[in-house]
């Protein structure tokens, strides 16, 4: 059995991969699913493959090879109505031009800047026609985006562009869309489609399942949405594969916190002004809590501090910290954030809702407990949890069942939910990508191309202590400025985001304890500033129709004064404190009581280098000899909290708010009591 020469019957497994066109690891991989079994040497148990096994496989590939030409054949002498369609958002047709003339000229890879809401997913859509010259690759980072993307491409779904934009009106050729997406497809769909959409992880995953699958002249353009992300390995894998493919990725951020910019140059910009201009996502105005005073505690020396000073201050990381985990701030900002959701429900009766995003898990629960002793619905949702626990938040949050949902690096791209109308910032943001990328969840549109809908307002809340709205004047800057400077923006920026979250639980009473503050007024800032002269240029460049322009109704004055006076109503106020009901404070107060009891557990067995499983506190402490270190800790806490409180096993239903309140601040030094018994 051997397998030199070009006419043996059998060939070694390397000889077999060059032979069919594919790597060793893929037909490894075929022989353990079964799909083409080699035959083993009877005295080394190499793999050998017969030379007939192999070739239909051989001319499956070739076929493959040779497919891409009628692919771009389609995409070349398909009538499109794009550039000039009107029912086309304007992005997506100045877009298609920008990239038609780029790659007329170039075949190096692009990247389009186009604000969520914009229209993404219709740019995919259209991007090919009179420009691929052969199949088309669409590439998302995860599944809910491919979801929306591959509906769209499906011209026998109710959600397909084509269809609802007049794009298209022969669909008798296609075009065909494949969706990569595990056993239910093959290499005969993308065969067979002129569009493959896939998720990153499924196509040039360690298991290398699809990637070698395809010849080297399969795509002839490469579409990427989320394309900040294209600098990963994974990606690199496939350009590789795909070395003369046009790569056009799209984004809202094109760079990011870790200063390393994505692959391509940003070859059209839609400004977020224009995109709230013409109504394609909302209007955002960002407001700020700030104390006329604050005082706090700072490695046991009290402090008070004027409004002034706080603004110096938020400058360390140690301060920021502080305000983002003090219960009093926390207090303020949920407070400021329910005003604005009332403010926007009370106005035509929509039912808005609001997104909170907090430092970690335990500092997420305990900004919803303070939204819950208020009265208002809330979960929070974070990685920590099982797919069928997020699911049932998410679907609560989609049927509209819950006011507020605190997330913890969740509900990120891909996630749309227009009623999310209120963010709310529990936690310093010190990078202005994943900042965008928050806010971006309140920017869809409730109603479409209506900018002076009342509805199409969004209100980003925090505290001026987090100092985020250094990230909101950059993100403003950005918008108008020009591109060159973000690169430098982001690279002062990268200051480490581990102030914002550590894989362990946090301490609530690290170096500084914010006291109490004394509520002074809101911070407001509208994007759409009327005293900024670039603001007024979008507004009177705005096209009416029949060659009119806005600037051709209304004078610069009148327009900075009419937009004033609607920003005015749009938020109007001074801070108030929501009052509370007292048995729901004391319910909500003994909960968290629980929550954190177990949270403070876990930092001691992170600290004490335990694992959960082990037997160590058992061995030190008699009491609860015999049980995991989880448990084990968790009722030391219990325990010493009882004490705290004066009180015997099974009597915590008799506790008082203020009692409840009394040990909450006092776990993290329970905790460290029990910790240094142990060591």
């Amino acid at each position: 059995m051997s397998g030199k020469g070009a006419g043996a019957d059998f060939l070694s497994i390397n000889e077999a991969g060059e032979y069919i066109g594919v790597s060793v690891q893929t037909l490894r991989r075929w022989d353990a699913n079964g799909r083409l079994k080699p035959v083993r040497h009877p005295s080394s148990g190499y793999r050998f493959y017969k030379r007939a096994d192999l070739e239909p496989f051989r001319l499956e590939y070739r076929r493959a090879a040779m497919l891409p030409e009628i692919a771009g054949g389609y995409f070349q002498s398909t009538l499109a109505d794009i550039e000039n369609n009107e029912r086309l958002r304007e992005p997506q047709r100045h877009a298609h031009r920008a990239v038609r003339q780029h790659f007329s000229k170039s075949n190096d890879p692009a990247i389009i800047q186009i604000p969520v809401g914009c229209g993404k997913t219709g740019l995919i859509a259209t991007l090919p026609f009179g420009i691929a010259q052969g199949r088309v690759l669409v590439i998302t980072p995860n599944l809910t985006i491919r979801k929306g993307v591959a509906e769209s491409l499906d011209f026998t779904n109710p959600k397909n562009f084509w269809r609802r934009t007049a794009t298209l009106h022969d669909f008798s050729a296609g075009p065909y869309a494949a969706v990569l997406d595990g056993v239910d497809a093959n290499l005969h769909d993308c065969n067979e489609s002129h569009f493959v959409v896939t998720n990153i992880q499924q196509l040039a995953s360690s298991a290398d399942r699809w990637l070698p699958q395809f010849p080297p002249n399969f795509f002839d353009m490469i579409l990427i949405d989320e394309g900040h992300h294209n600098i990963a390995p994974s990606w690199a894998k496939v350009f590789e594969k795909f070395p003369s493919a046009k790569v056009v990725s799209l984004t809202a951020t094109p760079f990011r916190s870790d200063g390393i910019r994505p692959i391509g140059k940003v070859i059209y910009r839609y400004p977020f002004a224009r995109a709230m201009v013409h109504g394609y996502i909302k209007q955002i105005h960002s407001t700020n809590v700030a104390p006329s005073e604050l005082y706090f505690t700072y490695r046991d020396d009290v402090k008070r501090h004027t409004l002034e000073e706080v603004l110096e201050l938020r400058e360390e990381a140690w301060f920021r910290r502080g305000v983002a985990l003090s219960p009093e701030c926390n207090r303020h900002i949920v407070d400021a954030s329910l005003k604005y959701l009332n403010l926007m429900r009370d106005r035509s009766g929509f039912r808005h809702q609001l997104i909170a995003v907090a430092c970690s898990v335990d500092h997420a629960k305990e900004v919803r407990s303070l939204y819950e002793q208020r009265g208002y619905s809330a979960r929070e949702i974070h990685s920590d949890m099982d797919d069928e626990e997020q699911d049932g938040v998410i679907s609560s949050l989609s049927k509209g069942k819950l006011d507020v949902v605190v997330q913890v690096q969740m509900l990120g791209e891909g996630f749309d939910h227009p009623p999310l109308s209120v963010a709310a910032i529990f936690r310093p943001f010190r990078s202005l990508s994943p900042y965008i990328q928050f806010i971006g969840r309140v920017m869809r549109v409730v109603r479409e191309g209506k900018p002076d809908d009342p509805d199409n307002h969004a209100y980003i809340v925090s505290h001026v202590g987090l100092n985020n709205d250094e990230q909101w004047k950059d993100f403003r800057e950005i918008d108008f400025d020009d591109q060159k400077l973000i690169h430098e923006w982001v690279k002062a920026e990268d200051l480490g985001e581990s102030e914002i979250r550590e894989p362990q639980a946090k301490r609530f009473d690290a170096d500084v304890l914010v006291d109490s503050e004394i509520l002074g007024d809101f911070i407001r800032q509208s994007f759409l500033d009327p005293d900024d002269s670039r603001v007024l240029d979008e507004f009177l460049n705005k096209s009416l129709g029949a060659g009119l322009k806005l600037g051709d109704l209304i004078s610069r004055d009148e327009l900075r004064e009419r937009i004033k006076k609607l920003q005015i109503e749009q938020g109007d106020g001074a801070p108030v404190s929501l009052p509370i009901q007292p048995q729901r404070r004391r319910v909500e107060a003994r909960k968290r009581l629980n929550e954190r009891a177990k949270s403070v557990a876990n930092r001691v067995m992170t600290e004490l280098k335990f694992s959960g499983a082990g037997r160590e506190v058992g061995a030190a402490i008699k009491s609860v000899r015999g049980q995991p270190n989880r448990l084990a800790l968790i009722e030391l806490m219990n325990r010493a909290i009882n004490s705290h409180l004066g009180i015997g096993k099974g009597e915590r239903d008799k506790i008082s708010a203020d009692q409840a309140e009394d040990a909450l601040a006092a776990l993290d030094m329970l905790g460290d009591t029990i910790r240094d018994q142990i060591k």
